[in-house]
């Protein structure tokens, strides 16, 4: 009898799938695949959902205070690869081997403390990042298609080719 057992699917994948995202170090020797978000943050795109609206990427943080404002209409997933944070809303901390889960409808302001010195933080974002000031008005905003816009920019800038972005969107 043919053991089955560590055969292959023998059958063809639906043409219409999408390809898998395989990255082989998340955290880049290359510093050119950090996209830079404002001063001294940065963002490293894993998986670019344009079907879906959806966005995977670390989140790098070489600084302390207030990173930002924001509201979230749809589900964030978190977790912490190094250092820590925390919102001025809640009095949890997400520690380095942490996960935080964000619910829809959630707003916060994320803080690094003075005492860390780098956080990377994976977050999986649906939908998009609303930023507020303090009583909830609208003072910008961040899907999907501006993080690839955001990409294709600092890849041109940096040498990397505009198409380097596209490894990363389905």
């Amino acid at each position: 009898m043919l053991d089955q057992s560590k055969m292959p699917y023998q059958l063809p994948f639906p043409t219409e799938a999408a390809t898998e995202i395989v990255v082989p170090s998340v955290v880049p020797e290359d510093e050119r695949v950090w996209v830079p978000q404002m001063e001294n943050v940065w963002f490293r795109p894993l998986c670019l959902h344009t079907g879906q609206g959806y966005w995977i990427n670390l989140l790098r943080v070489r600084k302390s205070g207030v990173l930002s404002r924001h509201r979230h209409p749809a589900p964030v997933h978190g977790f912490v690869l190094r250092g820590r944070w925390h919102y001025l809303e809640h009095d949890w901390v997400a520690n380095e081997g942490g996960y935080v889960f964000e619910p829809p409808g959630e707003t916060h302001t994320l803080v690094v403390p003075d005492d860390v010195p780098e956080m990377i933080t994976l977050f999986h974002i649906t939908g998009c990042m609303i930023y507020v000031d303090p009583w909830g008005k609208q003072t910008g905003y961040e899907d999907v298609f501006t993080k690839i816009d955001m990409c294709r920019r600092h890849y041109v800038e940096t040498g990397l080719g505009a198409d380097f972005v596209d490894q990363f969107i389905r």
